[in-house]
């Protein structure tokens, strides 16, 4: 194969390998050659966008939604042949040629993907030597969003009530008794990588045993063509010791926020990620009683971006006959 490889390499401009809004872009694209190839168009891309895709069966069919934006889209010719007479080229052997974008520096959302949506921001090159001979490649960069709160169109509230303590009572009837249920968090707002108590007071005045667990919701809603679609996931995070009937108990586990869990955001118009705390009783033979409380992740310290790259490919176009 002529072009042996062709691969896209972007610089850091801080220790975590992050950008954001503002931030200049540069690196080089790198293209290995065995011997000198003639070249129509060689060029450079970066892109941001956000896509969302999922299918439902509507009667007899299977329908896509799908619903798609675009942040920003630049383009660098590095080499293009405009005569047509095969004069431009690039050498035998390891050939290095640089870029520079500079992102626009406007409200745009982190890099996330989800089950039914993805935010990407990559870069591309394509290296065209004929109609029917085309090498491509692509790599991501992890982007971070400036937005201290990518949330707060949803509600100013959420703001102010970020670091107060969140309490809910609930109170459920059974035949043998009834069984009161307390549930205190230390605060709203939680950063990435960080930890706060969850505690439940139960008061057991039933004849039955009940058991506490604690979990962490995460809800990821996607909007497509007027449609909507939710995606639940629930993780158990703590189980408290039974409470012997007719006894009252207190219950306390710690919440560990992953630094790698996406945080909490609303600046995307078409998907958006929320989280909940959920404290359930589980009680014999009978419907669990819940509670609820609101949670907001934060951003934390960004971690070290090893960065992905999809492998140089060769697209070869069929030809026509």
């Amino acid at each position: 194969m002529t072009v042996k490889h062709l691969f896209v390499e972007f610089n850091k401009v801080n220790e975590q390998g992050t950008f954001s809004s503002g931030d200049i872009l540069s690196g080089n694209v790198i293209v290995v050659t065995s011997k000198e190839i003639k070249v129509q168009c060689f060029l450079v891309k970066a892109k941001g966008k956000a896509k969302v895709t999922w299918h439902e069966k509507e009667g007899d069919d299977i329908v896509a939604h799908s619903n798609k934006k675009k942040y920003f889209y630049f383009e660098h010719i590095i080499l293009q042949d405009k005569k047509g007479d095969g004069s431009v080229i690039i050498s035998p052997g390891r050939n290095v040629y640089s870029f520079n974008f500079v992102i626009p520096d406007v409200d745009m959302p982190s890099s996330y993907e989800g089950k039914w949506g993805r935010i990407t921001y990559s870069l591309r090159a394509q290296l065209t030597q004929s109609i029917w001979l085309v090498h491509k490649t692509k790599t991501e960069f992890p982007f971070r969003t400036k937005s201290e709160f990518p949330f707060a169109s949803k509600s100013e509230m959420i703001i102010t009530g970020l670091q107060e303590q969140q309490l809910a009572t609930r109170i459920s009837f059974y035949g043998s008794g009834k069984v009161t249920m307390n549930v205190t968090s230390e605060k709203m707002g939680l950063k990435q990588g960080e930890a706060m108590r969850v505690s439940v007071e139960v008061l057991n005045d039933s004849a039955h045993a009940v058991i506490p667990k604690f979990y962490l919701c995460e809800k990821q809603t996607f909007v497509a063509q007027s449609k909507r679609k939710v995606h639940t996931n629930d993780i158990l995070f703590g189980t408290g010791e039974p409470v012997p009937a007719e006894t009252s108990q207190t219950t306390t586990k710690v919440l560990s926020i992953p630094p790698q869990l996406p945080p909490t955001f609303f600046n995307c118009c078409m998907m958006k990620l929320e989280y909940r705390l959920k404290v359930t009783l589980d009680v014999p033979l009978s419907r669990e009683p819940v509670i609820k409380l609101p949670l907001v992740i934060l951003l934390g310290l960004p971690k070290p971006h090893e960065k992905k790259t999809k492998k140089g490919s060769i697209w070869f176009r069929k030809l026509p006959g």
